[in-house]
């Protein structure tokens, strides 16, 4: 084997080269453990306390008040007006309001009323009387369509 060849199957896999990688793969690992240590340092540690506002104020969360949920859906109804007109209705838990949509998949228009049984109305020409637990009719107002009465 001549001069050239054993320097060049030193540089491929001698152990020179060996040497090298092991000196890099030590110590990159270590460069990157004192970095994330560093980065670390300026942390500081965090209680969550459930009964606190967790701001950093140290107002209780009952001080805030209480806290009122959206009423959720008690019935979905399909209804079919004497104009052959179809509208879908969702009555809600507080049954003072609904949300009412001509098409299924469409946006929903909540109406509302004052106080429970009353006729629940909307901006734009909405109205709803009925409920859920009334009979499968409802008297229904929307935009472009007088007030009818419509059947479930």
């Amino acid at each position: 084997m001549s001069q050239s060849e054993k320097m060049q199957a030193l540089a491929l896999d001698g152990p020179l080269l060996g040497q090298h990688w092991a000196r890099l793969m030590t110590r990159t690992p270590l460069a990157l453990c004192l970095v994330a240590a560093a980065a670390l340092a300026g942390c500081k540690p965090t209680t969550i306390d459930p009964n606190k506002d967790n701001s950093g104020d140290d107002v209780p969360v009952a001080a805030n008040g209480p806290v009122a949920l959206p009423p959720s859906i008690v019935a979905s109804k399909i209804y079919r007006c004497a104009d052959n007109k179809v509208v879908y209705v969702d009555y809600l838990s507080d049954n003072k309001s609904a949300n009412v949509r001509t098409e299924q998949g469409g946006t929903p228009t909540q109406v509302t009323a004052a106080e429970a049984g009353k006729p629940m109305t909307a901006a734009g020409g909405y109205s709803l009387t009925g409920s859920a637990a009334s009979p499968a009719s409802a008297t229904i107002a929307i935009p472009g369509h007088p007030s009818q009465t419509c059947k479930a």
